[in-house]
């Protein structure tokens, strides 16, 4: 999955209200502006983590099968 520009948003600010067109952030209703830098540097840590996730699983199930401790980070990619 590719990190959106408006994922990153929500990730920085989840009470943001923006419309983008033609990849121009437009904010709304008094939104302060968050800088491209800083939504660039935010989808490429949501990326590093996406990417991550079939490591975690891998991981994860490797421990469950020793019976080992998961990281919290490896519990979060259990799907109950």
């Amino acid at each position: 999955m590719i990190i959106s520009t408006g994922q990153a948003i929500k990730a920085i600010n989840p009470n943001a209200k923006y419309h983008i067109i033609n990849d121009e952030i437009n904010w709304l209703d008094g939104t302060a502006e968050i800088s491209q830098a800083d939504i660039d540097a935010k989808k490429a840590e949501l990326q590093a983590i996406e990417d991550n996730k079939p490591n975690l699983k891998a991981s994860a199930k490797a421990k469950l099968i020793a019976g080992e401790a998961l990281t919290e980070d490896e519990a979060n990619t259990i799907v109950l």
